[in-house]
């Protein structure tokens, strides 16, 4: 197999490192390598074959063209332009499969060609292979996960180490888990993108990501660790998606979960993907979500299977987008956490409406409470009524899960 890759970063670097060692035996041949600056790689195996110009890499006799740059706009191009031109692609490419995953699809399919993403969600944790494969004879009713490096990295810290959320984020940042700009990560975008291509897989039906509750850690405070622990538990940035009576729902949001739940136990880089089936009932998939060699992993692991079964294509996206559905009656037990000031405001809406509560801790101007069996619906009122009577300060709701 003759490939063009695009992108010599770290999970290009794991790749070229697993090629180099395994390619004699699979056949693989290295053509040409798209970076953005070539003097940076002066060092690196492969030199010869690095180049700037993307026409280099389309001028080749590549088989397969390999999608590792990150930049949606550019990956885009570059993959479609490749499936038209009759090349098997592999990416790990989130943003461009959430988006566009359905549309690449059909044009692989109609040009007898591949295209494979298993990197694109939890680094070298065989998620999409195992939906696609081992569990296509079951309905899937739901997914759980943390799905993000980043995030999970941060939070284990704030737990572990007793650090703010900024003091956090800069560990992070300085080890190499977190951009200089993480508000893909922290936001929950990138979450979101992974637990819609899962779910687009899992329930059949095109998820579009930007239609999930999404909520990021960025709000997070130790006050808010403090009191998931006096509950027995963690807080993770939980994926959920679930489909019942043919409704699709879903979100991506921090969660307090107890130590009991295997999610609570998933610290730093590692990702969790918790598949529920009819037949097979709960299973899940742990290992690491990012790196270097995890993801270069699933790359080549693509790239393989390509070599072994050509032109077949493990996943399918539906072209018709759902409703994802939101139902702000459901009760859920919740940890929020309101100004000091409202409290007593807050108390007395609580009681008149028989909801059981209590304080946890109070910290820094700010005071959480335990609130069982409560909507959305009712917490939005309460945050609403605050805002009105002159508390501008909006409430911080972190979902608790067994």
């Amino acid at each position: 197999m003759k490939l063009g890759i695009l992108g010599y970063g770290v999970v290009g670097s794991g790749l070229i490192n697993m090629i180099d060692k395994d390619s004699k035996d699979r056949g693989i041949e290295i053509k040409g390598i798209l970076v953005k600056d070539k003097r940076k790689h002066i060092d690196k195996k492969h030199y010869e074959k690095i180049t700037e110009d993307i026409e280099d890499i389309f001028s080749e006799d590549i088989d397969t063209l390999v999608e590792l740059i990150g930049d949606e706009e550019n990956a885009y191009k570059y993959i479609k332009r490749a499936l038209e031109n009759g090349i098997n692609v592999v990416t790990a490419n989130k943003a461009v499969i959430a988006d566009y995953g359905d549309e690449l699809i059909n044009i692989a399919r109609e040009k007898g060609v591949s295209l494979r993403f298993e990197a694109s969600v939890a680094g070298g944790v065989p998620v999409i292979k195992v939906l696609s494969e081992a569990m296509s004879g079951n309905q899937i009713k739901s997914i759980n996960a943390i799905l993000n490096g980043t995030t999970n990295f941060i939070l284990s810290k704030m737990h572990d180490e007793k650090l703010e959320y900024k003091d956090a984020l800069k560990k992070a940042q300085e080890v190499g888990f977190a951009e200089a700009d993480p508000s893909a990560d922290v936001f929950g975008y990138d979450a979101a993108r992974k637990l819609a291509i899962l779910s687009n897989i899992a329930f059949e039906k095109r998820v579009n990501w930007k239609d999930l509750y999404i909520c990021g850690i960025d709000k997070v405070s130790a006050l808010d660790i403090d009191s998931a622990s006096e509950l027995g538990c963690r807080i993770k940035l939980i994926c959920h998606s679930e489909v019942e009576n043919g409704k699709v729902s879903g979100y991506v949001r921090p969660a307090a979960v107890e130590t009991g739940n295997p999610l609570s136990g998933i610290v730093n880089e590692n990702n969790l993907v918790e598949i529920c089936g009819d037949s097979v009932g709960k299973i899940a998939l742990v290992g690491k979500g990012a790196g270097s060699f995890a993801t270069g992993s699933a790359v080549y692991s693509d790239v393989t299977d390509i070599i072994e079964n050509p032109g077949s294509n493990l996943s399918e996206i539906s072209d018709e987008i759902t409703n994802v559905y939101k139902n702000p009656e459901k009760k859920e037990d919740f940890i929020v956490r309101y100004p000091v000031e409202s409290y007593e405001v807050v108390e007395n809406i609580l009681s008149d409406n028989n909801l059981i509560f209590r304080k946890i801790l109070s910290k820094d101007g700010d005071i959480s409470v335990f609130i069982e069996k409560v909507t959305e619906k009712k917490l939005d009122e309460i945050d609403e009524y605050l805002k009105n009577t002159g508390f501008q300060k909006s409430s911080i709701r972190i979902i608790k899960i067994d």
